[in-house]
């Protein structure tokens, strides 16, 4: 990494915080106050900005260790920037609106909107996080990515990319072209765009339950080959099993009630080859850090989440331990964590 470098990666996070930050301090600011008491025992700011800057630091220091490669938007272009900005104020009305009646069941109610869920669980067909149209518009999949990192204060692809290490540890001295690797519940695609940065010709499908979020992941993906989409259930996985080398998941097991997570873990371990990677990003749980616990409980109370509460007290390595796989080990990257499991040659 050059000096030139490292002042861009260290501009571009200190950036990254002072921008989401300031568009979280305006949603609080306009948003109508909803709770009497916070959770006792939340951490001070200088200690959460500590761990934040930590984060970046092991982040800078990958990146000049050749773990992976500096990102490529680290440094959003401003009129882009701006235009999502707007985006972001201009919606922040509704989401109050429906924090106020903790409404998260909008999307279910309108006819327009279940008809287009096409089959889809009723639990998601939620407004989670309150968010506008829940998963399932064009408006929505715009919205996500920043409205996630005002929510972590610029943290969310450094969090993500963590995931990348076990994932580096897992491919070195394999063909990329020879595997495949199978993102559940991709999202906009933000983290199998940094998977194809890193490895360009690993074969990738990124896999979700909606069109519009997917059509998002599509255009992340353009500039490389040996990248689809496909639009199913992570509950009923549509691959053979022990088809895919490599499966990833992030930010899914937090959303999902304790039966479909179940089901949702069995099918990943099912598609899972014999000697492959299984790399989990997600929420911390109740004890994994116990001084951001209280912001663990502090989320849900701000947030249509309605499966967190069971999600933070949920055994994970249980859970896929149940379901074939090996619990090989767990790292904590700020409020996220990266589990890697493996299944038997």
């Amino acid at each position: 990494m050059t000096p030139i470098d490292r002042w861009v990666h260290a501009a571009g996070h200190t950036g990254r915080t002072v921008w989401y930050a300031a568009h979280g301090l305006a949603a609080r600011r306009l948003s109508t106050p909803t709770l009497e008491q916070l959770p006792a025992g939340l951490p001070d700011r200088a200690a959460y900005l500590a761990d934040l800057q930590g984060l970046f630091t092991r982040d800078r220091e990958h990146i000049e260790a050749g773990r992976y490669a500096m990102p490529e938007d680290l440094m959003p272009r401003p009129r882009e920037a701006l235009r999502k900005s707007t985006r972001f104020l201009a919606d922040l009305g509704r989401i109050n609106l429906r924090r106020m009646r903790e409404d998260g069941q909008e999307v279910f109610r309108s006819q327009s909107q279940a008809t287009a869920a096409g089959g889809r669980p009723r639990y998601y067909l939620q407004n989670f996080h309150y968010q506008t149209d829940g998963w399932l518009s064009a408006h929505s999949a715009e919205l996500y990515d920043f409205q996630v990192e005002v929510l972590f204060n610029g943290a969310t692809d450094a969090m993500r990319r963590q995931a990348l290490l076990p994932l580096g540890d897992f491919l070195r001295h394999r063909r990329q072209q020879d595997l495949c690797l199978l993102d559940v519940a991709t999202g906009t695609g933000r983290f199998l765009r940094s998977i194809k940065e890193n490895y360009p010709r690993l074969p990738v499908i990124g896999l979700d339950l909606s069109a519009a979020y997917l059509a998002k992941t599509s255009a992340a993906l353009e500039p490389w080959s040996w990248a689809t989409t496909v639009l199913a259930n992570a509950e009923a996985l549509p691959f053979a099993t022990n088809s895919q080398d490599i499966v990833t998941s992030v930010y899914l097991l937090h959303e999902l009630p304790s039966g479909a997570r179940k089901r949702a873990a069995a099918e990943m371990a099912r598609v899972l080859r014999p000697g492959g990677r299984l790399v989990l990003v997600d929420s911390l749980q109740t004890g994994d850090h116990p001084p951001f616990d209280a912001l663990l409980e502090l989320f849900p109370l701000l947030y249509h989440e309605p499966y967190y509460r069971d999600y933070v007290g949920a055994d994970l390595i249980a859970l896929y331990e149940d379901a074939g796989l090996s619990h090989l080990q767990t790292d904590r990257a700020f409020m996220s964590k990266v589990m890697v499991f493996g299944k038997a040659g």
